[in-house]
């Protein structure tokens, strides 16, 4: 059993699509970052850097439970852990790893600056907005471009799919027009007709 600390965000739907797709069992912990729950001493204990999500795997290395914080990380620990969507073949894995990161390192953050700018700032400030819309725009462009002549990022599905989709699913956030991205619009329908995928963007917590 895995624990999951949890609210319904872009980063915490990575780990239930993955958890969903790999067919583990899980609880979740409600983590409300909008009452500050992120702070709170006992969830710090596991999350250190206060940011959901978070896990507790009961059944870790050597039978012994060890708690993973950061998206990335806990995506490489499940796939490590199942032998799923993560593969074992270096050359297979470092292709998976430079798309996981370019979404841990780029795609997220940026993105997530762009929703602050462009839908949460008290008052618009043209040249943050602009920034990070243009990033954003960029960082499409080149997921674009990776995605013609192949159906996932990496080549086969993984764990990267898993870490990029969620982030897609709130492009009307960031002045984003899917189709001026068609691989990027293909690559969102193809995910999401994903039963797993479904079933875990679906979770609804309170």
């Amino acid at each position: 059993m895995i624990d999951l600390y949890y609210w319904g965000t872009p980063n915490g739907h990575k780990i239930t699509i993955a958890l969903e797709e790999m067919g583990l069992e899980y609880q979740i912990f409600p983590i409300n970052i909008l009452e500050n729950d992120q702070f709170q001493p006992d969830f710090l204990r596991i999350s250190p850097n206060n940011k959901i999500p978070a896990i507790v795997d009961q059944h870790g290395p050597n039978g012994e439970a060890i708690s993973v914080f950061e998206s990335g990380a806990i995506l490489q620990y499940l796939g490590r852990k199942t032998g799923l969507y993560y593969p074992a073949d270096e050359q297979e894995r470092v292709e998976v790893e430079q798309w996981l990161m370019w979404q841990t390192g780029g795609f997220g953050p940026m993105l997530g600056q762009n929703h602050h700018f462009s839908k949460f700032a008290p008052e618009r400030i043209a040249y943050p907005t602009e920034r990070f819309v243009n990033e954003t725009k960029r960082l499409y462009k080149v997921l674009n471009q990776q995605l013609i002549g192949q159906k996932y990022v990496a080549g086969s599905y993984s764990i990267a799919d898993m870490a990029i989709l969620p982030w897609i699913l709130r492009y009307e956030w960031q002045q984003i027009d899917l189709d001026d991205y068609p691989y990027v619009k293909e690559y969102v329908e193809r995910l999401t007709a994903r039963p797993a995928v479904q079933k875990a963007l679906s979770i609804q917590v309170d």
